[in-house]
């Protein structure tokens, strides 16, 4: 099959000037680009172009070409294949923003330049666990990057020093090109002098160095509330660091680290208390004083209570941050074993011990047992 003519392909005469190849040579690379044509055999049409492009851009093998046509002697022209040479003065950005208008680049760039948050900022708090159950109000520092007090975030001398960037002309975005195994390219890239800004400070701040933040020390009153557990976070909006182009500043957690009691041990919203009582008091039942995180309270013990038995103090636990409801207390008994006994004591318990050991007695053991040790 035979050939079609370069100049034909082009849409061009042989007249044409190396600008018009160039030009002919862009438009119909964008309208059969494999990447993005909608047409039928777009990519054989798209090598057609490039192969066309790469002889009569070259001033040598163009005019080898209009004197011998495919056939030129060492000149290769039709044997198939293309160079990539041509790619050099093709940037495929071009395709894009056919389609885009350019929309893309400035996306970014308005991406780069939009309000940001500023950084989050951790702290812990070491409390007592007495604060852990009524909460509590305390003052602390916190170093912060907060806006320059002298610029006002500009990070300039004055506003007179601010000018739009000369490299980029305030869009934020450079191209830069390579080489590539496909030739040279082109790709976009934050401008390097401004940092994306599409600003130039001329004169820098001299109390920021143009950073346009400074690093101050506040003191920020944090509310503890009542019922809080260790290892909870206390999260304070617009607390932590200084945003970016006009974004709100980051917040600051508070790491909650209770420090452990010596009375109470927690277990969710409930506290659990360990009460030693006597003997006697187990073995007859006695009203006993217990402690609770809101002050003593009276607990009846039935006679007979066994050691580790539990009992539970409706309400007497700590404050559920959320539903503010409170959780319980359970008491668990342990009885004592007198270690040292008086004589009366000893004699007392000696006649417990004939009355345990006496099989034939018919009559109930504790109501004997509180006969002789209450005498």
């Amino acid at each position: 099959m035979s050939k079609r003519d370069y100049y034909e392909i082009l849409g061009l005469d042989k007249s044409a000037s190396s600008e018009e190849i160039k030009k002919a040579y862009r438009k119909l690379a964008k309208k059969y680009h494999p990447d993005v044509s909608t047409e039928k055999d777009a990519e054989k049409r798209f090598k057609e172009v490039q192969e066309a492009y790469d002889v009569l851009s070259d001033s040598q093998k163009k005019a080898q070409y209009d004197q011998f046509g495919h056939q030129a002697p060492g000149g290769g022209f039709g044997q198939g294949g293309f160079s990539s040479s041509g790619f050099g003065d093709f940037d495929f950005s071009d395709i894009f923003s056919s389609f885009f208008g350019g929309g893309q680049s400035r996306s970014r760039s308005a991406r780069r330049n939009a309000p940001r948050k500023g950084s989050d900022i951790r702290k812990v708090m070491n409390i007592k666990f007495e604060e852990a159950v009524f909460g509590k109000k305390e003052k602390i520092k916190i170093p912060v990057y907060d806006e320059c007090h002298v610029c006002h975030g500009t990070g300039a001398k004055s506003k007179s020093d601010i000018k739009t960037c000369t490299r980029c002309n305030g869009n934020g975005t450079v191209i830069m090109e390579e080489q590539t195994i496909f030739g040279r390219t082109r790709t976009q890239a934050t401008c390097p002098t401004c940092g994306g800004t599409g600003k130039e400070i001329k004169n820098k701040c001299p109390n920021c160095n143009g950073e346009g933040v400074e690093r101050v020390t506040k003191t920020v009153e944090v509310k503890v509330p009542a019922g809080i557990d260790n290892n909870q976070h206390i999260r304070l909006a617009g607390y932590g660091n200084k945003g970016q182009n006009g974004g709100p500043n980051g917040d600051l957690y508070i790491l909650i680290k209770v420090n452990p009691s010596d009375k109470y041990i927690r277990q969710g919203d409930d506290l659990i208390v360990t009460q030693p009582i006597t003997f006697s008091q187990a073995a007859l039942g006695d009203e006993i004083k217990v402690p609770t995180v809101y002050g003593d309270v009276m607990l009846k013990v039935p006679a007979g209570t066994q050691s580790e038995s539990k009992f539970r103090l409706k309400s007497k636990g700590m404050i559920n941050v959320r539903t503010k409801q409170k959780g319980d207390q359970h008491v668990i008994v342990t009885v004592v074993t007198p270690k040292k006994l008086s004589s009366e004591q000893k004699r007392l318990f000696e006649e417990l011990a004939k009355i345990e050991d006496d099989p034939d007695d018919n009559k109930g053991f504790w109501h004997k047992f509180k006969t002789n040790f209450t005498k």
